[in-house]
């Protein structure tokens, strides 16, 4: 008998191939790592050192946290962290509580409108609303310049919605006959069988709904005065617009933005994220593997 052919994939790579694929791998960490560190060093670097560098420090000879010091000093880059924080928490647990209900309502066989219901949803993420009708609308709810309007107008996600609606119908349906003859109700199953066994999926959605309520800047340019604004419309009015904010009480500047200024708000709008994210690592990666399962 002829020895039996392995796949590919089960075969020991050439040595030229994990040359290749290592070479690859440093090449990624660098164009990853090398940026982040260029912009905390200048961040971290005096005027002189970035006036020298040309702009742009590698690693400071001299590290300071003045421009750290100058933005927290309780201007407006501390009051614009307040607000993405307070807009990050509570949007992403309200889009987490509406997206579980709706999603186990979907899920469950018989229930009354979930058909027509369902394809409503669809319809919305196959023909997303405009930015002049979602203004209109915005403006006729009285939600402009209020916080509201950065979570009400987003707050389910329908990709968001879709996977826990199938991550549910995954569950296996002895589970649910089980509790109803226990005597649970639809809360109860929900609370007791269904939220436990989805950490992963949860886990999943919610860093996609924090990270989108973080990132967001585009609605607030449209919905918000500039003494409301979050931390990424600051940040972009300091990198693109190149100048600090006005004061809307003196007309004068509110705070310079040199290059050192720059960076520093570039690196706490970014370094929030980076601490959430180990945390919820193990159930990211146990979530996504799961959807792929499934689909």
């Amino acid at each position: 008998m002829s020895a039996q052919v392995r796949p590919g994939w089960m075969e020991k790579p050439k040595p030229v191939t994990q040359a290749a694929k290592a070479v690859a791998l440093v090449a990624v960490v660098l164009l990853v790592c090398v940026p982040f560190l260029v912009i905390l060093s200048t961040s971290l670097a005096s005027q002189r050192e970035v006036v020298a560098g040309g702009g742009w420090v590698l690693w400071p000879q001299d590290p300071t946290f003045k421009a750290y010091e100058d933005i927290l000093a309780g201007g407006v880059v501390t009051h614009a962290l307040g607000v993405s924080a307070g807009v990050t928490v509570i949007g992403t647990l309200l889009s987490l509580a509406c997206t579980v209900t709706l999603a186990y309502a979907l899920s469950r066989p018989g229930v009354f409108g979930g058909k027509p219901v369902l394809l409503l949803v669809l319809f919305t993420f196959l023909f997303p609303p405009g930015m002049i009708p979602s203004f209109l609308v915005v403006k006729e709810l009285g939600l402009l310049d209020s916080y509201a309007s950065l979570v009400l107008p987003v707050l389910v996600n329908v990709f968001n919605l879709v996977v826990l609606r199938g991550f549910f119908q995954g569950i296996p349906e002895e589970l649910y006959e089980a509790a109803r003859l226990d005597g649970a109700g639809d809360w109860r199953v929900l609370w007791s069988i269904v939220l436990p066994l989805s950490k992963a999926a949860l886990a999943v959605v919610g860093l996609f709904y924090a990270v989108a309520y973080w990132n967001s800047w585009f609605y607030a340019s449209l919905y918000l005065e500039s003494d409301h604004w979050p931390l990424q419309q600051v940040l972009r009015t300091y990198v693109v617009a190149g100048s600090g904010l006005t004061d809307t009480t003196t007309g004068e500047a509110a705070v310079n933005a040199p290059q050192t200024i720059q960076m520093a708000v570039l690196v706490i709008a970014t370094v929030p994220i980076l601490l959430v994210y180990p945390f919820l690592q193990k159930y990211f990666t146990k979530g996504v593997l799961t959807g792929a399962i499934k689909s």
